[in-house]
């Protein structure tokens, strides 16, 4: 046994705000309702024309929910935006992210201080059980059970600058970008494939075939 799962998120536009889930409806491509929508930069004389608008391009996205206050944000800072829901989700690169509060802990001791998990904005975050070790790098290639529902764990998540900004201000944190890059190797989280979709809930153990 892994862990047992305490919370569960999706994040219903990429980029903007989280939404708490009390039950996840885990499809084969991922939580239903997760990244179900994106905002693609129209400006013509921006870097990221035709491209999503990130965290990474605009700490405040975060901290919205509604797409018109995402609009008022970008147009603050002078970039337009369009609104796509044609695609299923609009991952980065895999379907599943969790985080261990095993990891955190580790960050925080580092670090100094606490951090709030959803910097990272995971599907899943796990408290893991007594005597639990492994890096992420040690997940890598596992199957893993949880509930009724079964991931393979394909990587690590490497992390860009967004980990920085807080969840409810948006104020960047350097330092702390500095010591997940230099004393975490920028990683925090594993990515997860579907195997057997199903329901999850808060509670649900985690264990490893």
């Amino acid at each position: 046994m892994l862990g047992t799962v305490t919370a569960l998120y999706r994040y219903p536009v990429k980029s903007l705000r989280v939404e708490a889930l009390t039950v996840a409806d885990v499809r084969p491509d991922g939580f239903a309702g997760d990244r179900a929508a994106a905002l693609f930069v129209s400006s013509p004389e921006h870097a990221r024309t035709g491209k999503t608008y990130r965290g990474k391009e605009n700490r405040r996205l975060h901290m919205v929910a509604a797409i018109d206050d995402a609009h008022e944000i970008a147009r603050g800072a002078g970039v337009t935006l369009e609104v796509a829901e044609a695609a299923p989700h609009y991952f980065d690169l895999e379907p599943v992210s969790i985080v261990f509060d095993a990891w955190i802990r580790e960050l925080e001791a580092l670090a100094g201080r606490a951090v709030d998990p959803l910097r990272f904005r995971p599907n899943i975050v796990a408290a893991a059980s007594p005597g639990f070790t492994a890096s992420e790098g040690d997940l890598v290639g596992a199957r893993v059970h949880i509930g009724a529902v079964v991931f393979d764990i394909v990587s690590r998540i490497t992390r860009c600058v967004t980990p920085s900004y807080d969840v409810t201000t948006g104020e960047p944190d350097p330092a702390l970008q500095r010591t997940i890059v230099t004393q975490r190797e920028n990683i925090m989280g594993v990515y997860a494939r579907v195997v057997v979709p199903g329901s999850l809930t808060r509670g649900d153990t985690i264990t490893a075939a």
